[in-house]
């Protein structure tokens, strides 16, 4: 037996005992691939929230989402219904109402916008759908605690462990476990099995092992035909099932940009405030007599005389501390010959105004999401080159190139919606071949 407690597979003693079983014999145990993301995957999210916070990244997001999630005026729905094969006018009217029926149930039309965002923001957006109304229920990426794969079925997503979900879908969406979830001791490194989830039906699992180390958690798993995954991922790199976030390649010029800001704000609070420089004539005198006079005059500057406020006659005086305001007056002895103390302003810290290497990395994070620069605030930059047709069109290449990128982000998105509308439309019964049309985001 192995370190689980299972036979060998594909062991042969000379008989008919050769199991039949096509992942027992092609696997080394009958645990499925249990996938919970890059390690740091929930801290990445926190990540993108701080990233978001900046107001530059804030309007790129925007802009991205804005271009890809226009309306189509012919149906009032978000979604371009594209034919393979030539539908009649009935077809056509049956699938132009369940249409603009199921964006209703969801509030696609308002929702779409932030929808596609967060699914470009996180890498990643999921829901729930009620298998009664089948409306989309949000959850948060942060309680996606890991996903159990199919590995006989080329890797399928079979179930969902989401963490603090609704209870009200804990007796509709919930299935039925069908292996036992296994976590890593951070100590010894040893395999163990886990019940740290909400089990079916109301029964509740417990932490195992040390209870120092593994906490348990309030889990449910979901089967995966009730949950809608979009992500930004095709399968092509070590992230999946999880998608990787459109920040992810900018966040390096990020933490530089706001470095940059930092210290651009720390300067001008320590160096741009002017300052005064006083030169106080201290004729021939030695050096500890000049310094032991120089120390008189500033105290004498800095003070400002005072009636004692506990009385005792006139000549009683109290001194209070003077902060050189720029409003008061100061006077200076002078000798004949012209000799004598002055004061003069020390100019502030220089260059304040110039924020060139801050519009560099500015460009830089606009470049890395692949913003024109004619649609920034600041306008064109230097570099922007046109691009002609021809004809009648002229636009930048940058434009052009935007365009190809938000189509790229709306064929990633497109097919979960695709799916999932010919989902509600079997629901409904309504008996339309689903490979006669697509579903297209404008």
């Amino acid at each position: 037996q192995n370190q689980f407690g299972l036979s060998n597979y594909g062991k042969n003693d000379g008989s008919d005992s050769m199991i039949s079983d096509f992942t027992f014999r092609n696997y080394a145990s009958r645990l499925p691939e249990v996938y919970s993301g890059h390690p740091n995957r929930v801290e990445r999210y926190n990540q993108y929230e701080n990233m978001d916070m900046d107001s530059e990244i804030n309007a790129c997001l925007d802009i991205i989402a804005e271009f890809s999630t226009q309306i189509n005026e012919s149906n009032a729905t978000p979604f371009d219904i594209q034919y393979n094969e030539t539908p009649t006018d009935h077809e056509v009217d049956i699938i132009k109402k369940q249409l603009q029926q199921w964006v209703k149930l969801n509030k696609l039309d308002q929702r779409i916008f932030k929808l596609f965002r967060n699914t470009i923001k996180y890498g990643d957006q999921v829901f729930v759908r009620d298998p009664e109304t089948f409306e989309m229920m949000w959850v948060d990426m942060s309680k996606l605690a890991r996903v159990i794969v199919n590995e006989s079925e080329g890797k399928r997503p079979e179930q969902y462990v989401i963490r603090d979900i609704n209870p009200n879908f804990q007796n509709m969406t919930v299935a039925a476990k069908t292996t036992t979830d296994y976590m890593t001791n951070p100590v010894t490194g040893s395999v163990s099995g886990a019940a740290n989830y909400t089990m079916p039906n109301g029964g509740s699992g417990g932490g195992v092992g040390n209870s120092r180390f593994m906490t348990a958690m309030n889990e449910t798993c979901l089967d995966a035909k009730h949950v809608i995954h979009m992500s930004l991922n095709e399968g092509l790199d070590v992230f999946w099932p999880f998608g990787r976030s459109v920040l992810e390649q900018i966040y390096k010029v990020f933490k530089q940009k706001e470095l940059l800001e930092d210290a651009i704000i720390i300067y001008r609070v320590q160096r741009a405030p002017e300052r005064r420089v006083f030169y106080v004539d201290v004729g021939n005198m030695p050096s500890h007599l000049a310094m032991s006079f120089v120390e008189r005059v500033k105290n004498e500057i800095h003070q400002r005389r005072i009636p004692s406020q506990n009385g005792g006659g006139q000549n009683v005086i109290d001194s209070a501390y003077n902060p050189l305001s720029i409003n008061e007056d100061y006077f200076f002895p002078q000798t004949a010959e012209g000799r004598g103390s002055k004061v003069e302003t020390l100019p502030g810290g220089t260059n304040l105004g110039e924020i060139t290497d801050l519009r560099y990395f500015t460009n830089k994070l606009f470049r890395g999401l692949r913003i024109p620069s004619s649609y920034l605030p600041t306008g064109p930059d230097d570099t922007a080159v046109q691009f002609t047709d021809g004809r009648m069109g002229t636009a930048l290449i940058q434009e052009f190139r935007f365009n190809r990128y938000c189509r790229r982000l709306q064929g990633l998105v497109a097919p979960y919606l695709d799916k999932e509308f010919k989902t509600f439309m079997k629901h409904r019964g309504v008996n339309i071949d689903s490979s006669s049309f697509d579903l297209d985001m404008l």
